[in-house]
């Protein structure tokens, strides 16, 4: 762990140099990238510098307590500091542990947003629309923005399908573990006796693409043109406005008819199209990795299990983690802080068991823009 804190600190103090550098200045992009790498780079440093300080005044007490020449009182009050400076020590040390883990390229990405009704009929479809209302709570909280892309209404209330885009600072990575099937368990309105219902909704959370990750050719898209339509074939707009875009190497499909313009339409497609075509980029790099971080709290695969929601008893049970909390209701309004953080928490711990540390190496998302940029 030192070497690589040499490395970090090292790099940091580079970085430094270069920002105050006229040349650096001047290109924007570059400028812009190092100075996101020594704000991240800053809390590492900044504990770095304690842990060596307390590190050295242990080191010391230690060498006084050893001395045998050394006067026994002064050995005496050595001994006494020994037990906070070991504490002091081990808990600085856990926490540029913590802090020298590697990032998830994609955490400061901003998402697509994908929620669709399993099974339960109806009652899924309302499901679909109680979860958009919690992420959008939960988006309000953070301050993201939240924008629907499409979506397919249910004549009895809610979703078929919604796909909204959320825009912010660290979506992607307080949302990556929302990825699977949302169980639901309650009393429909329209039951009569009082039966439990159990119904379920799908969540796919995918990082947007940007123009580098995802190279779209114009020839490799069918885009179609047709009249958008609500709940029962109701004409929505009196002109063809909607957008279906088809990716012809991979078959994605992507549509949008929720606008009147349809240059907004197709625009708000592609959107889509190109974050699906990401995901199965992303999907295929996991297959040919052996090492997935994500695997760690679940594949993040859309059909598996990951959460319970049971509203006769009031909880919410997070399987993969094991967590139950009893305030169903706060979570719906989007209270998802403690879910969240105790996934992410996870993550980590499972990372420290595996011995995983940092790389600065330059392979960030933001460092191949910056070096695009500055070709």
């Amino acid at each position: 762990m030192i070497g690589n804190l040499e490395e970090v600190a090292h790099r940091f103090a580079e970085i430094t140099t270069s920002l105050s550098n006229p040349k650096v200045i001047a290109d924007q992009a570059q400028y812009r990238q190092l100075s996101k790498e020594h704000a991240e780079l800053s809390p590492i440093i900044e504990v770095y510098e304690k842990y060596r300080k307390a590190k050295s005044e242990l080191d010391s007490q230690e060498q006084i307590v050893r001395d045998p020449a050394e006067d026994a009182e002064l050995k005496a009050l050595a001994n006494e500091e020994l037990p906070n400076l070991r504490k002091s020590v081990g808990e600085l040390e856990a926490r540029l542990k913590t802090l020298l883990l590697p990032k998830d390229p994609h955490d400061e990405s901003n998402i697509v947003l994908e929620i669709r009704a399993g099974t339960g009929g109806d009652e899924a479809a309302l499901f679909v629309g109680d979860l958009l209302r919690m992420y959008q709570k939960f988006a309000e909280a953070n301050r993201w923005r939240v924008e629907v892309l499409s979506s397919s209404p249910s004549e009895a209330g809610g979703f078929k399908e919604v796909i909204v885009g959320v825009d912010g600072n660290e979506v992607y990575k307080r949302m990556k573990f929302e990825s699977g099937v949302h169980r639901v368990q309650r009393v429909p309105r329209t039951e009569t006796q009082g039966r439990i219902h159990t119904s379920t909704a799908t969540v796919a959370v995918m990082p947007e693409a940007d123009e580098i990750e995802v190279d779209i050719q114009p020839g490799d898209l069918r885009i179609d043109i047709f009249r958008s339509s609500g709940p029962g074939g109701q004409s929505v707009n009196t002109t063809d406005s909607a957008v279906r875009i088809t990716h012809l190497p991979t078959g994605i499909v992507a549509q949008s008819q929720d606008e009147k313009s349809q240059h907004k339409n197709k625009a708000r497609a592609l959107k889509v199209l190109k974050a699906r075509v990401y995901e199965q980029m992303l999907e295929e790099q996991k297959r040919q990795e052996d090492d997935q971080r994500r695997s760690m709290v679940g594949t993040g695969d859309r059909s598996e299990r990951i959460r319970t929601y049971n509203f006769p008893q009031g909880r919410v049970t997070d399987h993969r983690i094991g967590l139950t909390l009893y305030r169903l209701e706060g979570v719906m309004l989007g209270d998802l802080e403690e879910l969240v953080d105790g996934l992410l928490t996870h993550e980590q711990t499972e990372l420290l068991k595996d011995g995983h540390t940092l790389r600065h190496d330059g392979e960030g998302k933001g460092a191949r823009r910056a070096g695009r940029a500055a070709e």
